[in-house]
């Protein structure tokens, strides 16, 4: 039959939701996890899609890279494949 877990949570003014602690292990949401929610007929499904590229040492960098070339000749080296 059905093995249903039900865990609450509520809404602050701004309409943030803090996700369960036990939502979050179970789904392996840690910060800055990307999620979708996904709605079928009216029930709504929380997805754990990836995490973020920018984390640790690569989040140090950003916005350091440098280059002598426009966005335009960058465009064109990236769509030339």
């Amino acid at each position: 039959m059905w093995n249903l877990n039900v865990y609450s949570a509520s809404s602050t003014i701004k309409g943030q939701v803090t996700i369960p602690r036990n939502v979050r292990e179970s789904l392996g949401i840690k910060p800055e996890s990307e999620i979708d929610f996904i709605e079928d007929n009216g029930k709504f499904y929380i997805i754990k899609t990836g995490e973020t590229a920018i984390t640790g040492e690569l989040k140090k960098s950003r916005g350091v890279a440098t280059s002598r070339m426009s966005t335009d000749e960058i465009m064109h080296l990236t769509r030339e494949l």
